[in-house]
């Protein structure tokens, strides 16, 4: 009997028939009911789970930081000494890393990124031209010098004629790279060429008749081996653990091939921009890039330096600091 009472109807129902008692406890007009008494149950039982489940408050709660690199060490020092200063502060933080360093200016132009940090003002100010794009100079970094480099040879004394060069093959790279090789008096170029568009043929010998040898700038440290000499950026130097400063000659890079932080015109107002800038100012980083045998040979901030330089007259002209 009590099986029949709970059975709901199967076949068509008498529109004047007295549904059985069970059946008539679901009225539809229960089921609104029902529902919200369920989704209350649920959100009761899910309180108990909320407080594990939540992050720490952040002060910026729709804020993410997106920041653009290429095939280098200059990640390993966001990664390391400036991210965890913009997580603290309560920013999301990604990172995206290009396969080649000329996919980034686009994507800083078009919003996939919010900042990079691979180019120096001399490519930036081209690149802005050819994109018309509005990048700027936001803060500082420490950039790696290029060095001329040989696995076969351990002094510059052996050089002769008809002896294989590596060099990078982008024009800004170009350049840095043949005023090493015009330092050497190797070769010569002549006075007030443009940066953005320097070019190979711009380059005559001088005391010696080379072999130059253009390629993309990542992939001369793989060749090295198949040529006398090679100018690597010094990026791809640290990225093999190797030291900068075992090079043969290194560069003294000049301000506009130092590699800078690069944002939109249009950013920098905005909050988040400014803590990016700090994070790369900040006593932090700096503290943690000294500490790192990676970056041994990198050009560091000129502010960094000036710090230095008043630190150590301060011990001097303090006996109790001696």
């Amino acid at each position: 009997m009590l099986s029949n009472a709970m059975t709901r109807p199967t076949g068509p129902l008498d529109p004047d028939a007295t549904p059985p008692r069970m059946w008539r406890f679901f009225h539809p007009l229960m089921i609104p009911l029902l529902g919200a008494g369920l989704m209350l149950l649920t959100s009761c039982g899910n309180s108990e789970e909320s407080p594990r489940q939540s992050a720490t408050p952040s002060t910026h709660p729709t804020d993410t930081i997106t920041v653009g690199f290429g095939p280098s060490t200059y990640i390993n020092q966001f990664e390391n000494g400036v991210k965890p200063i913009l997580e603290a502060q309560g920013y999301r933080v990604e990172t995206k890393t290009f396969s080649q360093n000329s996919m980034i200016p686009a994507a800083l132009k078009e919003g996939a990124i919010d900042a990079s940090v691979h180019i120096s003002t001399a490519n930036m100010i081209e690149m802005n031209r050819r994109l018309d794009a509005d990048m700027i100079v936001w803060a500082d970094t420490p950039s790696a010098p290029q060095s001329l480099r040989s696995l076969k040879h351990q002094s510059l004394n052996v050089i002769k004629d008809g002896m294989s060069v590596g060099l990078p093959n982008d024009p800004v790279n170009l350049e840095r790279a043949v005023r090493i090789l015009e330092d050497l008096d190797w070769v010569e170029i002549p006075p007030d060429l443009e940066i953005a568009t320097f070019h190979i043929n711009s380059v005559t010998p001088k005391k010696y008749v080379l072999k130059l040898v253009l390629m993309d700038s990542a992939q001369l440290p793989r060749a090295l081996a198949d040529l006398d000499f090679a100018i690597i950026n010094g990026n791809y130097v640290a990225n093999q653990g190797e030291k900068i400063s075992d090079g043969l000659v290194i560069e003294d890079s000049p301000p506009e091939h130092l590699v800078k932080v690069a944002i939109r015109a249009v950013n920098q107002d905005k909050p988040w921009a400014h803590d990016l800038k700090a994070a790369y100012e900040s006593d932090t980083f700096e503290a943690y890039i000294r500490s790192d045998e990676l970056f041994d040979g990198f050009i560091y901030p000129k502010a960094w330096q000036k710090e230095s330089n008043q630190t150590d007259r301060s011990n001097q002209s303090n006996p109790d600091n001696l």
